[in-house]
């Protein structure tokens, strides 16, 4: 009898940016610019993988999906973004805000399991070399990559379930700029002590067990390379390894921070600017980090650069 009079949330507003009114047309700018740098990269990445041979090999096969991969998720939340700073009504329908959340969920989780089989990758790469080819064929590959998108499809789907099967009343602010897990629970009228528990297992597994993987296939790499007799090849296999340790450090710093808190820690301004952080700022240097550095993935797209030019 209490819930007669109040009104059913059918749409959310977002208040991610109302404190930076004056600045809301330069930020426009400043992510405009980012996502399309962003998106022209990681074009460029897939596009170099697919045209060159040379690099048809299971470790630039995992970085296309991985730089498809940040296509997508910041697909999901920086258009809506942009509209939203330039609009004076930044509103989300439910359906749409719990869509938003399944599918960056889905992206983010699977993002952590494709970091682990990029770890797996590495160890296969230097710690068996010779077997390298068998052990990680095409057909293996493919089940890797469609393994850490079924996990991340899971995870998703009950978290977003749990999330938006509370019920929701009267307030509809939320102090966000896109449907994060910690700001849509905090607008819940009634809350779930049990699906908070379960979503925060989720999260610390989704976390947790791609890291503790990574870490052991780093433990057998790091012995593997102290056993090289020639400082050379020590150098050379560790740098097939920098860039990957750069981007699980990034990725799983911000994770924690934002996913392994209790909820009596949140905080809406905090967890916007790591939200920027880890959605503008990240899928922004992954290609520059992975793949700008690299000489063979250098070489392979100034190749194509020259035969394009050639042909026109």
């Amino acid at each position: 009898m209490e819930r007669v009079n109040e009104t059913v949330v059918r749409e959310f507003v977002f208040l991610g940016f109302s404190s930076l009114a004056r600045l809301q047309q330069l930020l426009f700018v400043i992510f405009l610019l980012l996502y399309l740098f962003t998106l022209g990269t990681n074009a460029i990445i897939i596009s170099t993988i697919v045209l060159d041979r040379a690099l048809h090999i299971p470790m630039y096969f995992f970085l296309a999906i991985l730089s498809c991969s940040e296509i997508c998720y910041t697909f999901v939340i920086v258009p809506k973004m942009l509209v939203d700073l330039l609009s004076q009504k930044k509103t989300i329908s439910f359906l749409g805000c719990a869509i938003q959340m399944f599918s960056f969920l889905f992206l983010g989780c699977s993002h952590s399991f494709l970091l682990a089989v990029m770890g797996y990758d590495r160890y296969i790469a230097i710690c068996n070399p010779l077997r390298y080819s068998v052990l990680m064929g095409h057909g293996v590959c493919m089940g890797l990559v469609a393994a850490a998108c079924a996990c991340g499809f899971t995870v998703a789907q009950i978290i977003t379930s749990l999330v938006f099967h509370l019920p929701f009343y009267s307030s509809n602010q939320l102090h966000h700029f896109f449907c994060d897990i910690a700001p849509v629970l905090k607008l819940a009228s009634h809350h779930n002590h049990f699906s908070q528990i379960v979503i925060f297992m989720l999260c610390t597994l989704v976390l947790a067990i791609p890291l503790l993987l990574i870490l052991v296939s780093y433990v057998h790499i790091l012995s593997a390379i102290l056993q090289f007799p020639s400082t050379l090849g020590r150098c050379k296999a560790f740098s097939t390894c920098v860039s990957h340790f750069i981007i699980v450090t990034v990725h799983y710093g911000c994770a924690s921070f934002i996913y392994l808190r209790p909820q009596s820690n949140y905080s809406s301004s905090q967890d916007a600017l790591i939200s920027v952080s880890y959605t503008i700022i990240t899928p922004l240097f992954n290609p520059m980090i992975y793949s700008l550095r690299n000489k063979e993935f250098k070489s392979a797209l100034c190749k194509i650069v020259r035969r394009t030019i050639s042909l026109s």
